[in-house]
């Protein structure tokens, strides 16, 4: 560091600014279990099983480089990996850890020198071989909860809206939808003008291995008058979710929706959009912490329309930078 730029182990530029780096656990399923890609680095020698001695993939980030291409870059120099799409587990600290299932046969290539040799291993000896521990818990331990699904969706139809008021009901959801009230006609009435295309939000259905698990919706703020004034991003993506299966809830898969969503539907259809937002309830922890964990910030406290004789409730911008996270 003597020019006062921080630099890896083979002299590269290490951006200045967060996060630094990523790390992408790798896993395949055998059988009725996960395994985990590790590699082991050669810098002390074949038999060093130290600290840092085995890892995910990982790497740091260059100066002026989107995170996710950089995270892409990484597996490929690292791993030989190509053509995946690894998803947000979290970015919120200076240094952000993604993850990403691949078939059983995957081969692995060590493109770089930096390595001597990979396993894969059950993610008990995972936790035993990545040193120090803290990097065990940041790497593996936060996706041992995550299911092996693939998450995809597909536009909303009003065939749907029946199970879009039972979403909104579920116990874990109902505050933030004021659901209690909502009824099927309440749900065609606002909905009903979306699904035709009448409205300018585009609504969707989330399904975790093909089985529709809740729904998300978005669109330009700008054509939301009373929203743009409010947080003044006319030009901005904003969006809404819920993952209505209760069952669920809670294991990460809230910060996979909402990453995979951004990433294959919002970014690939409005290309010229620089920032996505949402703006949850405040007291709403969890979809704060999921947006948090996706690279949001947080911004302005807004007032929320509420039912006439409700107290008044506040919502918080969140915003994602799409040119440096996506590029």
């Amino acid at each position: 560091m003597a020019d006062g730029v921080r630099r890896t182990w083979d002299g590269l530029a290490i951006a200045d600014e967060h996060p630094y780096g990523s790390s992408v656990v790798v896993r395949r399923r055998r059988g009725d279990h996960l395994e985990y890609l590790l590699l082991h680095r050669n810098a002390n020698g074949p038999d060093y099983e130290g600290d840092w001695a085995w890892t995910s993939p990982a790497g740091a980030r260059q100066p002026g480089e989107a995170v996710y291409p950089g995270v892409l870059r990484e597996l490929a120099e690292e791993a030989g990996l190509t053509a995946l799409a690894p998803w947000a587990v979290d970015l919120s600290a200076r240094w952000c850890v993604f993850a990403v299932d691949v078939e059983p046969a995957t081969s692995i290539d060590l493109v770089d020198p930096e390595h001597d040799r990979y396993e894969w291993l059950s993610s008990e000896e995972c936790l035993r071989r990545v040193l120090p521990p803290s990097i065990a818990a940041a790497q593996i331990s936060r996706t041992l909860t995550i299911p092996s699904m693939e998450v995809s969706f597909r536009r909303m139809a009003h065939d749907d809206l029946p199970a879009v008021v039972g979403w909104q009901q579920a116990p874990h959801a109902r505050r933030w939808f004021h659901g209690d009230g909502i009824t099927l006609e309440d749900a065609r009435g606002r909905y009903g003008p979306r699904i035709d295309g009448a409205a300018p939000v585009r609504m969707w259905v989330v399904q975790m291995d093909g089985i529709d698990a809740g729904y998300l919706q978005d669109y330009i703020v700008g054509d939301q008058d009373d929203y743009a004034v409010r947080i003044g991003e006319p030009d901005a993506v904003g969006f809404d979710y819920v993952i209505g299966d209760p069952a669920l809830v809670g294991r990460g898969l809230g910060t996979r929706m909402v990453w995979t969503f951004l990433r294959d539907i919002v970014a690939t259809h409005y290309r010229a959009a620089p920032r996505f937002v949402a703006s949850p309830d405040h007291r709403n922890v969890a979809s704060l912490r999921a947006l948090a964990k996706c690279g949001f910030t947080q911004g302005l406290w807004i007032d929320a329309p509420t039912p006439l004789g409700e107290p008044p409730v506040a919502e918080i911008v969140c915003t994602f930078d799409r040119r440096h996270w996506l590029g």
